[in-house]
C-alpha cells in the first residue's frame, strides 16, 4: 500500500507554491486555503482597525494577513498555520528581515474569520494556538456558523475572544451591539455589528 509521507515544517516552506494563494500544513499535508470575498471583507475591516491602532498609539506590533507560523498538535505534529489576521510584535518580525515569513515562536493576537469547516477554528485551532502560547485568538463567527453548542440558541453572529491565563485560554462571547473588548489593543472600539456588517453579505 502506497503511503504520502508526511511533511515537516521545514518541508512544507520549502514547498510552499508562493503566488498561488495561502496554505497551510495540516496532518503533514499542504492545504490551499480558499476563502469567500465575504470573508476577506471581514479580515481586511479587522486588520484596518488593528492597524489603525498600532499607528495611533505607536504600538511595536505588525498586522498582517500572511503571517505562517508553526504550531504542534497533542501528538506533536508539526502544522503550519496562517491565520485570517495575525498581529505580531514588531521586535520579533523585524529580528532577521531577510528570513521568510514564517514564524516559530508565538505571535500576539491570531483571527480566524469561520467557514463551513468551523470545527478547525473552535477546536484545532485553538487547542494548537493555546499550546504555543498565542496570548489572544479571536474567533469570528460573522455567519453562526457553528453549532449551538458554541453559538447558543437562538444562534446569533459572535465574535469569540480567547485571552490566554495561566496557560490556558480564557473565553468571552460578544454578539450584536457589544463593544469587543480586546487586551492587545484595549482601545479598540469595534462592535459585532460593524464586523458582520463588513461582510457586505446583505447586500448581495
Amino acid at each position: 500500500m502506497l503511503t504520502t509521507k508526511k511533511l515537516t515544517f521545514e518541508e512544507f516552506l520549502a514547498q510552499y507554491p508562493d503566488g498561488y494563494g495561502i496554505f497551510e500544513l495540516v496532518n503533514g499535508e499542504i492545504v490551499q486555503v480558499e476563502a469567500t470575498r465575504a470573508h476577506k471583507n471581514v479580515a481586511r475591516f479587522l486588520m484596518f482597525s488593528f492597524n489603525d491602532e498600532i499607528r495611533r498609539l505607536e504600538l511595536d506590533y505588525i498586522v498582517d494577513k500572511d503571517i505562517v507560523f508553526r504550531t504542534k498538535t497533542a501528538q506533536g505534529r508539526e502544522q503550519g498555520r496562517n491565520p485570517d489576521v495575525g498581529v505580531v510584535l514588531a521586535s520579533v518580525w523585524n529580528e532577521n528581515v531577510l528570513a521568510y515569513g514564517a514564524l516559530t515562536e508565538p505571535i500576539q493576537l491570531a483571527v480566524e474569520v469561520v467557514s463551513t469547516n468551523w470545527e478547525d477554528d473552535y477546536v484545532d485551532k485553538l487547542d494548537e494556538y493555546q499550546r504555543l502560547g498565542i496570548a489572544e485568538y479571536w474567533i469570528v463567527d460573522y455567519l453562526a456558523i457553528a453549532s449551538r453548542n458554541y453559538l447558543g440558541n437562538p444562534k446569533v453572529p459572535s465574535v469569540f475572544v480567547y485571552q490566554l491565563i495561566d496557560g490556558e485560554y480564557q473565553v468571552q462571547q460578544y454578539k450584536e451591539s457589544e463593544r469587543i473588548i480586546s487586551q492587545t489593543f484595549p482601545e479598540l472600539a469595534i462592535t459585532v455589528e460593524q464586523v458582520v456588517t463588513a461582510s457586505l453579505i446583505h447586500k448581495l
